[in-house]
């Protein structure tokens, strides 16, 4: 038998991979600085431009006294001064902490002393739609009277340093953004020059609180090898290049958009962005920008897009690539929208990026029913979730998964670290799924959200993509409810499609008969509007209002 060749062997070739996260915006400036980096609806920024706001964050930064490995938050919606933040606070070695921006003074007030922030950072883009620098204030009352912003010592947040707000608002208590750009002037470059080209790629780039069971948000912590290896593999399993345009309507401080903004920056592309998502203003920027790859990802944002007036009208001929999570029977629906574009589905978490994900490459119909396999580097099975034994293909269990991607553990939480990950690096955080024969994941729910009915473990997402594939269904979540024979049973909430009619009784009957008679559910609700998170529907409240309709103890 003759040997394989060099070329069969190597990995593909493509965008370079490796490097800490400032490196990538300095080598697309580099290779081109005046391509466009980032579309707002009022704004254009090239990488040169990016570039140079970045670099003069950084030296603010330092002459602010920001030291590598310090944790600087970041609180702001979709903008240009969030995108400099990022990057800027990679250039100086300091770790990148961003606050969702639905937060208020609870969850704030645990972000900024559980990540011993030594600078909050925010502006006053959108005060109409939320005053940070108030809910600021509010969360910490002695920041308004510090009489120097500069030196803050708080005893609610004792590593707190200074709050900036940027823009052109002053508040009593914050450093103003005249104040931020002159303390450029006092930082020493030659020192933070070499900060920026000697941050290791082992070293925390940032931490992203990520909602789990408990009361209070969990801190993600993520190097640069993890954020920047391996998002970069992601956009080069979507094919990204240097001139493409990525439309990601996802707030900025969710990984959803994070991990796609920094595969753009690396490949030298265009990353087209809203200050909050608007379908019809979407439709119009995918239109303008002849976005190439679009990432509505979740099925609220993507079904807003596709029942505008305006969708039938927009041309998307640019479209190549886009990417959805859903039912099957909801990517069905999708692909026939934008048949041209090839769409493709993923299994991700904020604690380890996209672990697999499909290819453009790959057939219809291993993009429409699976989450890929896992990109280059990553490795994941599925196991028992009790004896942790390996289970074969076509087994439903718990999926782990370990690799460059991984996150290394949760801030300022031992416990919860060593639960979910083990001693040989695998991370478990829950979720079930079964693989194929091809090594292709099918993502089937979160086991906390696995209903135990009679005895018998019941997918949530198995009875929404049946009841979805029903004409009059838009979409559909179900929940378990207490039960006394069986333990619990199912509730189905249905949203029904545009100008559609069904009654609770008719989607019980189109499902008897069809699905086994435990996954039948004992009740449908309609609703018009989902309780949201920041991008998912939230099936704890639809619970919690069916268990008080109800009168039942949970």
């Amino acid at each position: 038998m003759g040997e394989t060749s060099f070329d069969d062997q190597v990995p593909q070739a493509g965008p370079p991979i490796a490097g800490a996260l400032g490196d990538l915006l300095l080598a697309s400036r580099a290779a081109d600085p005046d391509a466009i980096a980032l579309v707002l609806p009022d704004r254009r920024l090239s990488y040169d431009a990016l570039a140079s706001r970045a670099w003069g964050f950084a030296r603010s930064l330092a002459g602010l006294g920001v030291e590598p490995g310090d944790r600087i938050g970041v609180m702001m919606l979709n903008c240009e001064d969030f995108v400099v933040a990022l990057f800027g606070i990679a250039m100086a070695g300091a770790v990148f902490v961003p606050v969702n921006a639905r937060y208020r003074v609870a969850e704030l007030q645990h972000l900024v002393t559980d990540a011993q922030m030594k600078l909050l950072i925010t502006n006053d883009l959108g005060a109409d739609h939320a005053d940070f620098a108030a809910i600021i204030a509010e969360a910490f009352p002695e920041l308004p009277q510090a009489t120097d912003p500069g030196a803050l010592a708080l005893a609610a947040a004792p590593w707190l340093r200074s709050a900036v707000l940027l823009g052109a608002t002053r508040r009593p208590g914050f450093l103003g953004a005249a104040d931020f750009a002159a303390a450029a002037g006092r930082a020493d470059t030659a020192r933070l020059r070499q900060h920026c080209a000697g941050v290791p790629l082992r070293n925390l780039a940032a931490i992203v609180y990520t909602s789990g069971t408990t009361s209070q948000p969990r801190g993600a912590m993520l190097t640069h090898e993890a954020l920047v290896r391996g998002w970069m593999m992601t956009g080069r399993r979507w094919g990204l290049r240097a001139g493409d345009r990525f439309w990601n309507p996802c707030p900025m401080f969710h990984i959803a958009a994070l991990g796609p903004l920094i595969f753009t920056i690396g490949s030298g592309a265009t990353y087209v962005t809203d200050t909050f998502f608007d379908a019809g203003r979407g439709l119009r920027q995918i239109r303008e920008e002849r976005a190439t790859h679009l990432y509505p990802i979740y099925p609220p944002i993507t079904q807003a897009l596709l029942s505008h007036p305006d969708f039938a009208g927009t041309d998307l001929s640019a479209v190549r690539v886009w990417a959805n999570v859903a039912p099957l029977e909801t990517l069905r629906r999708y692909q026939a929208a934008i048949p041209h574009a090839a769409q493709i589905t993923m299994y991700g978490a904020t604690e380890g990026g996209a672990v697999t994900l499909g290819s453009p490459e790959d057939s219809l119909q291993a993009r429409l029913t699976t989450c890929g396999d896992p990109l280059p580097g990553n490795e994941i099975r599925v196991i028992d979730p009790d004896s942790g034994a390996v289970l074969p293909p076509g087994r439903l269990g718990e999926l782990a998964f370990r690799g460059f991607n991984a996150f290394s553990g949760y801030w300022n939480d031992p416990a919860k670290t060593a639960a979910t990950i083990d001693a040989q690096g695998w991370v478990r955080l829950g979720d079930i799924g079964e693989m194929d024969s091809a090594g292709r994941i099918t993502f089937r729910g979160r086991s906390r959200e696995m209903l135990k009915v009679g005895g018998e473990n019941v997918a949530p997402a198995e009875i929404e993509q049946y009841l979805e594939t029903h004409p009059a269904v838009h979409l559909s979540q179900v929940v378990g409810i207490p039960d006394a024979r069986l333990g619990e049973v199912a509730v189905a909430f249905v949203e029904l499609a545009p100008g559609a009619a069904v009654s609770a009784e008719a989607l019980q009957d189109f499902c008897r008969g069809r699905i086994a008679s435990f996954k039948v559910p004992r009740l449908v609700r309609f609703v018009s509007e989902w309780p949201m998170s920041v991008t998912k529907i939230q099936r704890s409240r639809l619970r919690e209002m069916i268990i008080a309709e109800l009168g039942v103890t949970p």
